[in-house]
């Protein structure tokens, strides 16, 4: 069995139970990168996209869940800083919060939020511009490896992960890719090197995640969601149920995937512009929406939801 099967079957038996009715509406979104604003801040550019979607799906009744890497703990040390920067954005996931419709992942580049306390003086206090005081985010929030999202009706399950699980570097030694991407590649991106973020990355790196996942995915008879390739997959019913959200860090957009009326769909949010140049935030579908039931009754655990 492998690093990834090991580590997977461990996280199904544990993660919490989400249970949801034919009538919920979520929206899954993960590899944001929110940074300080600086050279390295991947996520600055669709800051207004990412923006514009989450208050189209607040709008709506969505609840948002963040499927690990929000926010860049690789690079940068401070979060009171991260939160100032993009306090807008943060304001705005409070309000999911407020209302419970907020669920959050971490991943491999803010593995530290799974020490629960380590952030909350950040969270409590910090100076958020758009209100000009001091305000609070997401301070009794919980951070999760994984969540279980299972139906009401027919008791199937979708298994939400990050995707970096078994990964020697990512994972296990997650703390000297950390200090390699601060020490080494920030510098780099600071003086102006392109970040290795989407198709920047080794196609060939991506390939083989996806290999194990859609294995893992297969073997296991589990509807597996995962970000961390920043590549999104939609398979076809009949397929290997495996999916990926892409990420938010897309050259010109951010992709994301929605779940409503017991079907997925991938989204595109861009710019885009009327036949009078004026600029508006744009949704597209990229694939679905395709009913749940289609890919199999998998992977039902035989435990209460926690």
């Amino acid at each position: 069995m492998s690093r990834l099967d090991t580590k997977l079957d461990q996280l199904f038996t544990y993660a919490p139970v989400l249970s949801y009715k034919k009538d919920s509406k979520f929206i899954l979104m993960s590899d944001c990168h929110r940074g300080q604003g600086n050279w390295g801040d991947n996520f600055l550019p669709n800051q207004n996209v990412f923006y514009g979607a989450l208050e189209y799906y607040y709008d709506h009744g969505f609840t948002y869940i963040e499927l690990g890497d929000g926010d860049e703990l690789w690079e940068n040390r401070s979060m009171n800083a991260i939160l100032r920067t993009h306090s807008r954005v943060f304001r705005l996931m409070n309000a999911f919060y407020r209302q419970k419709r907020l669920y959050m992942l971490y991943g491999n580049h803010d593995i530290i939020k799974r020490r629960q306390n380590l952030l909350k003086p950040d969270c409590r206090n910090y100076y958020c511009d758009t209100i000009e005081k001091e305000d609070f985010f997401l301070d009794k929030i919980l951070y999760h490896e994984g969540l279980i999202l299972q139906s009401e009706e027919d008791n199937s399950q979708l298994f939400l992960i990050h995707g970096h699980q078994g990964s020697l570097l990512n994972d296990e030694l997650w703390h000297l890719g950390r200090f390699l991407v601060r020490y080494v590649w920030r510098p780099l991106e600071l003086v102006g090197f392109k970040a290795p973020t989407g198709a920047g990355r080794s196609k060939k790196l991506v390939e083989k995640i996806e290999k194990e996942l859609c294995s893992y995915a297969r073997t296991n008879s589990k509807i597996l969601i995962a970000g961390h390739t920043h590549r999104p997959v939609f398979p076809h019913p009949g397929d290997c149920p495996y999916f990926n959200d892409g990420s938010c860090v897309h050259p010109q957009c951010i992709t994301g995937l929605e779940i409503e009326n017991n079907a997925l769909t991938l989204v595109k949010w861009s710019i885009s512009a009327t036949p009078e140049r004026l600029l508006y935030i744009d949704r597209q579908i990229l694939d679905g929406p395709e009913p749940i039931a289609a890919y199999g009754n998998c992977g039902i655990r035989e435990t209460e939801p926690k």
